[in-house]
């Protein structure tokens, strides 16, 4: 397993671009299975990587960050609690 951090967070904000945030993190942030979905106010994100805290980092740059999950999914792969 590459990338062990499943990320998933919500962005609310304004001016919100999904394709903006897919391309900054897709550019700058090593991972996979990258999602960005909503609207000029409300994004939600998910991708899987090993530095979240660069996701996090940029996410409050755009606006109020919340919801933020982040899961070890080597720790679910052996059967432990992620």
């Amino acid at each position: 397993m590459e990338f062990i951090f499943d990320t998933q967070l919500l962005i609310e904000g304004k001016n919100l671009s999904e394709d903006a945030v897919r391309d900054w993190i897709g550019t700058h942030v090593a991972g996979d299975s990258l999602l960005v979905i909503g609207d000029e106010t409300l994004l939600r994100i998910h991708f899987h990587t090993n530095t979240p805290w660069r996701v996090l980092e940029y996410a409050a740059s755009l606006g109020d960050v919340y919801d933020v999950v982040i899961e070890n999914m080597r720790r679910q792969a052996e059967g432990a609690r992620g």
